[in-house]
């Protein structure tokens, strides 16, 4: 059975907030999320940091064990930090277009329904200018861009229902940046960008936020598996001169996703530890 969270905050009150009400603009309990990309690095973090603000989770990603590996962690997270949450893994590739009603059924069958949406699975395929072929562009597309596109799409009647529906979009601050030799993906991740406001447009009326995470440099295996040092050196002109730990990442996403972001949409979150002054 659905319970619905009663953590909804409309706004400021006439007299102000109290502890009980400060205390409840991060917490989801009563609230599903889906993630996907939800087995490593950024969206793991993601998945991590809602379990333990209380809500429900269903993750996703392409590979089975790597799925069940995360659904088994995760329970295990909730457990030891006594969170009465539940998780469910799903193993789906972004990029099939059946994917999107089949995620947002299995959460609605699962949980009754679907509060938040995190579109963070990523496909960091990279091809210089005169080494792109068609089929680079259309997998970069159909992963990157269609993906959540198609995936918010089949989501609007589970969001509308609840009252607090929230989609966050993880683009990248590459998307705003001299992307040499990336330009596929950060046209993407701008493509994305450019959703992001176009979803907050059309669904506000139907009470759903609409935001975008920007990370920078974070150190992740997508990035560690460009070589040795990537991370420092990628960070290395920014200001904070370091890359991010996923957690970073993923208390952003927690702000974006609650009641503390509650008069925020369409809107860009940049965390790039300095990288670019958007």
């Amino acid at each position: 059975m659905r319970i619905a969270s009663t953590a909804k905050v409309a706004g400021p009150s006439v007299t102000g907030m109290d502890q009980a009400q400060h205390q409840a603009l991060f917490d989801l309990s009563g609230r599903t999320a889906l993630v996907t990309g939800g087995t490593r690095g950024i969206g793991r973090a993601i998945a991590e940091t809602f379990v333990l603000a209380g809500a429900n989770v269903v993750v996703s990603s392409r590979k089975p064990e790597a799925v069940a590996e995360t659904e088994a962690h995760l329970r295990a997270l909730a457990a030891s930090a006594s969170v009465p949450v539940d998780v469910l893994g799903v193993a789906a590739n972004m990029g099939d277009a059946e994917t999107p009603e089949l995620l947002v059924a299995s959460a609605v069958e699962r949980f009754g329904g679907l509060d938040i949406l995190v579109n963070n699975a990523a496909n960091p395929i990279a091809a210089a200018v005169g080494e792109q072929t068609v089929s680079v562009w259309q997998k970069s597309f159909e992963v990157n861009l269609r993906g959540p596109a198609l995936l918010t799409q089949a989501a609007l009647e589970p969001l509308t229902a609840s009252g607090q529906g929230s989609v966050v979009h993880v683009i990248s601050v590459g998307a705003f940046l001299f992307s040499k030799g990336v330009g596929i993906y950060a046209s993407m991740k701008a493509g994305l960008n450019a959703l992001t406001k176009s979803h907050a447009a059309e669904l506000g009326p139907r009470g759903i936020r609409v935001n975008a995470l920007a990370p920078g440099t974070v150190d992740t295996d997508m990035v560690r598996n460009v070589g040795p040092g990537a991370a420092e050196s990628m960070s290395a002109n920014t200001i904070m001169g370091r890359p991010a730990d996923a957690d970073e990442l993923a208390s952003a996403a927690l702000f974006l996703a609650s009641d503390a972001s509650s008069f925020m949409t369409g809107q860009v979150m940049v965390v790039d530890g300095g990288m670019h002054p958007h």
